[in-house]
């Protein structure tokens, strides 16, 4: 039986690689959904040889989408319209009510540690509401959960993210990025939740392939999720950075104004600040990289260490933190296994499955 696929926001940035992963399953019939119908229109025109050619619908999720459910009638919705810090739950309630299944691609650290809110009515209609379902805390959590029998216990983890300049970085992104920006938030930091400051703790990091790259504080779901799941850590730290220096650099100058109050609210000038890094194209790359380092005892009782690095070139850096949303649509709508109610992505998708994802792409994995 051929499932109905929503995917809201589906030919911005993220949307676009998951339509372009389902559109070919044979199984699967793939709605294009988005304010834009000249946007619908020119993404559904590109599949017309796809088994099922994927049909559009232009909506806005802000208006009677209730009602709109009801018309395309999906059995998954994937929501990928961010960002998701400043959203509520209307979505997902919408999809609760109508009764169909929810994948978001949320990284807004609120939003996705406080969807159990919705876990009881998901699971009185034998839905999954699963939020998260991106490069955190989805593959995050599958590097700790894989590496975490070669240590007696893990301690501290240390990862970032550094992007490629050429990535076609939405707006969405950005204003994800300069809500935090300057802003304080919370880590665990030697046992203690501790206060830091979006983009600052500046440094450098030496990656394979692409050498040093600037990072600065990021807030993400993690900094909640990982502590109440892994109860041995002290210490969890997650860090951002852009490729071109001179950027980050600006960045990071922008968030010590927010800190001092000079700046009231960064995310107005996301629009801005996206042309103007568009500016700097000539000269950056389509490399991006992530490294994720764990710290601990080792089985033999002493200090251990492992670090796990994706390199991705070709910009293929993108289609990374769409796996999880693929992958999770294919399960609920071939009726495989999944727990049923509102959750954040952890626990669902193996390392083995995301690499096994990657591997037709020009993205290599390293360990150290």
């Amino acid at each position: 039986m051929i499932k109905r696929i929503l995917i809201l926001g589906a030919y911005g940035n993220f949307g676009s690689h998951i339509t372009k992963k389902l559109a070919y399953e044979p199984d699967l019939q793939i709605i294009i959904a988005g304010r834009s119908e000249e946007k619908c229109q020119h993404l559904a025109s590109s599949f017309k040889d796809a088994p099922n050619p994927p049909t559009y619908h232009v909506l806005d999720i802000s208006k009677n989408l209730p009602q709109e459910l009801k018309t395309i009638a999906p059995d998954i919705v994937i929501h990928t319209s961010g960002p998701f810090q400043g959203q509520g739950y209307e979505v997902a309630e919408a999809c609760i009510d109508y009764g169909c299944h929810y994948i978001d691609l949320a990284d807004g650290r609120a939003f996705v540690d406080g969807i159990g809110c919705l876990d009881q009515r998901a699971k009185e209609k034998n839905l999954s509401i699963i939020t998260g379902a991106s490069s955190v805390p989805t593959l995050t959590s599958a590097i700790m959960d894989h590496y975490l029998p070669e240590f007696q216990k893990i301690t501290s983890v240390d990862y970032a993210i550094t992007t490629a300049q050429h990535t076609n970085t939405g707006l969405a992104t950005t204003s994800a990025v300069l809500s935090y920006t300057g802003n304080p938030f919370e880590t665990l930091i030697n046992g203690k939740m501790q206060k830091i400051y979006g983009w600052q703790d500046l440094h450098a990091y030496d990656y394979p392939d692409l050498g040093h790259r600037l990072l600065g504080n990021c807030d993400i779901p993690d900094l909640y999720i990982f502590p109440q799941r892994y109860k041995d850590l002290a210490t969890i730290r997650f860090y951002a950075g852009l490729e071109i220096r001179f950027l980050h650099l600006g960045l990071w100058g922008i968030s010590w104004m927010v800190r001092a109050g000079l700046i009231k609210n960064l995310e107005r000038y996301s629009d801005p600040l996206l042309k103007i890094s568009r500016l700097f194209d000539t000269f950056g790359s389509n490399q991006s990289g992530f490294h994720f380092e764990m710290s601990g005892i080792g089985k033999d009782e002493s200090l251990k260490k492992k670090t796990f690095y994706i390199i991705a070139k070709s910009g293929h850096g993108p289609f990374i933190p769409s796996v999880p949303s693929i992958l999770c649509a294919k399960i609920l709508a071939r009726d495989e296994t999944m727990a049923r109610g509102a959750w954040p992505c952890v626990g669902i998708i193996s390392l083995e499955q995301y690499m096994e994802s990657l591997k037709d792409l020009d993205i290599k994995f390293l360990t150290a």
